[in-house]
């Protein structure tokens, strides 16, 4: 071991320092006021943010965007994926996953704020036992403090700077004792902080702010919105806190030149903490009221009435002041409270809370969190109704959330312990009792089949109350088992409805933290180092768990497991396709332009540079892979290639080329219409690749006796088959050897590719 030396002690120092200067990018004092502007000329945001916005830009910064529907849709409702582990997860001792449909619900509650139709509120976060209230809270203002420390959070609150010879010589000897109080400064200079982060942008007078930022701003978006939207009008109507308007008119009485009072004007970055109570103050229960709410500072008193040689400016504050430009919140609003939600509601209107003779500027964001039974405060509290909204914080309902939050508690290597699908179909079983058992919005879109069940049509690869796919929804995904009718009929009306069922749901069934408890008995009970755990065992183990038997609906596990059968053989299907992308581009683009032709006509296509006489049989042979017969009568089938090929040909003259290929100059590859068909001629092709293997034992036993010495005694086509499969399902759906293997047994000894022969 080296001796530590008082030199490499030093070294550890400046390293530490070197360190700390990286991490905290604004560590600079205060600058002038004219130094602050120089600053907001180039980037606006530093001066022309209020809490609301800043919270906004926060959230913004930590929040990724992710995948969106299809922005060409006209049905697009913007339910868009974000990731919100930046904000919620990353460097957080304890992490809170938002699925995405409370992500989407949190991107709108700040976009509002932003634009300043929902101020003047208090909003609570509502929620049931174990869905991680407190730790979203908690994450979100570490969060907000981290910000505060960064440039792109980087805001200004106002700080005075007097020259000492200004305040008199009767009080030098008071402030050589307090030379290193807060309001002491440097030896020549005194500091007097605003207590309430004041912006400096408001010590500009009302009267004159418009001219202000004409001269300070370019003409661009910028100013054309600081003038016209909302969410800047606070620019132009707040007045500067009372300290502070109150020594700026005092200072013009004294000196009569504004130029003046602005050089002891400065502004220092308004770092937030939490600890300190800086910009956020966090309230529990049990935390008794403070005894005295009124707060003052004797030195800077003396200060100022030094300066002004009377005392006339009164530095009293509150504790709402230390928030002001800041946030509030409530954690649980309950015991003492109860009491502090009725404080914040009498100031929240007005924005404005008396402290002795002094109106004190209250502009914060205020939040809270609460359980269920608390909401009964509320309810006998008529006055807070008007002025309390409520964001719901539920349970998980998306699968893909809920399976993450098992790797990330058991750790990210133990999906591979699964089959692929069975990890997420655990995760599926959990979601089922978050759900509501019937859904009015899913049974208005999937419509009566004649007299049939709502879900008759879907009855092998989806449950009666239709909660599979609902799941799937939450998630943004469409299956492609859906059928065109239903595809078509998903309008953003429909996808509204659906979602909104999400704020009634994930208040019940398996918490957060049992469901967490549940797992890790699953997986200690079936985890095996020589095999994968599979959906059997999975399926045997909730038939076996009395809390989740009871739990979910009737039917719903068979429901799941078809589910997963479907998908599987199409993974197979997939895994065994060999058709050449380019036929399959041939045939689309012939139908595209042949189904605008009449019959019996001699035609030169375009796009596949052929000419030919246009037929019934030309048309057929591409539609049975567009619109496959299964078990349809015939008439019912002719009928729907009929309505079908019309739509298109519709689609193709007044869309496709009329406004896609003619105006916007896309090729016909490029265009919405061949994609989608292009894909639709694949997928039923696809389905059709098993078929030579079905009846095939030898296909079979090759595969379970891949890796041995006996699979050298297939013929070639057959090893190469195996080879072309397990390849395939390794590199596209994730398995191992080992599981494309087990899966490819299961699929052919389960004879699915019957089971699924209508579909």
């Amino acid at each position: 071991m080296d001796i530590i030396t008082t030199e490499s002690v030093k070294k550890i120092v400046r390293r530490l320092t070197e360190a700390e200067k990286r991490d905290n990018d604004i560590s600079y004092g205060p600058i002038s006021f004219e130094e602050f502007l120089l600053m907001a000329a180039s980037n606006p945001e530093i001066a022309t943010r209020n809490i609301f916005q800043y919270f906004y830009d926060m959230v913004k910064s930590f929040v990724k965007k992710g995948e969106e529907e299809d922005p060409n849709d006209p049905e697009n409702i913007g339910y868009i994926d974000y990731d919100c582990t930046g904000l919620f997860a990353i460097d957080s001792n304890h992490r809170f996953f938002a699925d995405r449909i409370f992500a989407n619900r949190l991107i709108a509650w700040t976009e509002d704020m932003k634009r300043g139709t929902q101020q003047n509120k208090i909003y609570i976060f509502d929620g049931p036992h174990g869905c991680g209230k407190s730790t979203f809270l908690n994450n979100l203002l570490r969060r907000l403090q981290d910000y505060s420390n960064t440039p792109e959070g980087l805001r200004f609150e106002v700080v005075w700077k007097f020259p000492r010879s200004e305040i008199g010589a009767w009080q030098e000897e008071t402030d050589k004792k307090n030379e290193h109080c807060e309001c002491g400064g440097d030896s020549q200079y005194v500091e007097i902080p605003c207590p309430s982060h004041d912006n400096p942008i408001l010590l500009v007078p009302k009267k004159h702010r418009r001219e202000f930022f004409d001269d300070l701003f370019p003409n661009g978006e910028m100013k054309f919105r600081l003038f016209a939207d909302k969410e800047y009008e606070w620019l132009l109507k707040d007045e500067p806190c009372t300290i502070c308007g109150a020594l700026y008119e005092e200072l013009m009485w004294k000196y009569k030149d504004r130029k003046k009072v602005l050089d002891f004007l400065y502004c220092r970055p308004f770092r937030m903490n939490r600890r300190m109570g800086e910009g956020i103050s966090v309230f529990n229960p049990g935390d008794p009221p403070t005894k005295q709410n009124v707060r003052t500072d004797p030195i800077a008193q003396r200060n100022i009435n030094g300066l002004l040689q009377s005392t006339k400016v009164q530095y009293v504050f509150s504790t709402y002041a230390k928030t002001n430009n800041g946030l509030r919140a409530l954690m649980d609003v309950k015991s003492y409270n109860v009491e502090r939600l009725k404080e914040q509601h009498n100031i929240v209107s007005e924005r404005v809370h008396r402290v002795e003779d002094i109106e004190e500027t209250a502009d914060s964001l205020l939040i809270g969190v609460m359980n269920p039974e608390d909401k009964k405060v509320i309810d006998e509290m008529k006055s807070l109704s008007d002025r309390i909204q409520f964001i719901n914080i539920s349970y998980v309902l998306d699968f893909i959330t809920e399976s993450g939050i098992y790797k990330d508690t058991f750790g990210e290597h133990i999906e591979a312990a699964f089959l692929p699908r069975v990890f997420q179909n655990f995760a599926k079983i959990i979601i089922a009792t978050r759900l509501s058992a019937k859904s009015p919005a899913m049974f208005e879109w999937i419509e009566k089949k004649e007299s049939a069940d709502k879900s008759e049509k879907y009855e092998k690869f989806c449950d009666k109350n239709l909660q599979l796919l609902k799941m799937l929804i939450y998630c943004g995904n469409i299956p492609e088992w859906l059928n065109q009718e239903d595809r078509k009929r998903l309008n953003a009306r429909r996808r509204r409805r659906i979602l909104a069922e999400a704020d009634g749901e994930g208040k019940s069934g398996i918490s957060g933290r049992d469901s967490i408890r549940i797992f890790g008995e699953f997986y200690s009970q079936h985890a095996k180092p020589d095999r994968l755990i599979n959906l059997s065992d999975l399926a045997k183990f909730v038939v076996k768990k009395k809390e989740l038997k009871e739990s979910i609906p009737v039917g719903f596990l068979d429901s799941l497991m078809n589910l997963y059968d479907y998908s599987v053989l199409q993974e197979m299907k997939e895994s065994l396709f060999y058709y050449n992308d380019e036929r399959i581009a041939y045939y689309v683009k012939k139908w595209m332009y042949a189904i605008t032709c009449e019959l019996k006509t001699e035609i030169t296509c375009p796009y596949v540079k052929e000419k030919y006489v246009l037929t019934r049989d030309i048309l057929d042979e591409i539609e049975k892979y567009l619109i496959p017969r299964g078990n349809k009568r015939l008439s019912d089938w002719e009928k729907e290639i009929d309505a079908f090929r019309s739509d298109h040909a519709k689609t193709y003259s007044n869309m496709t080329l009329a406004q896609e290929m003619r105006l916007e100059g896309k090729t016909i590859e490029e265009t919405k219409q061949y994609r989608e068909l292009f894909d639709l001629f694949t997928k039923n092709v696809k389905a059709k690749a098993l078929d030579p293997f079905v009846d095939n034992s030898n296909f079979r036993n090759a595969i379970k006796d891949y890796g041995k010495e006996g699979f050298k005694t297939y013929d070639r086509k057959i090893q190469d088959d195996v080879r072309y499969l397990f390849k395939n399902l390794m590199e596209k759906f994730g398995y191992t050897e080992q599981g494309a293997q087990e899966i490819a047994i299961y699929v052919i000894d389960n004879d699915l590719a019957k089971k699924f022969k209508e579909v």
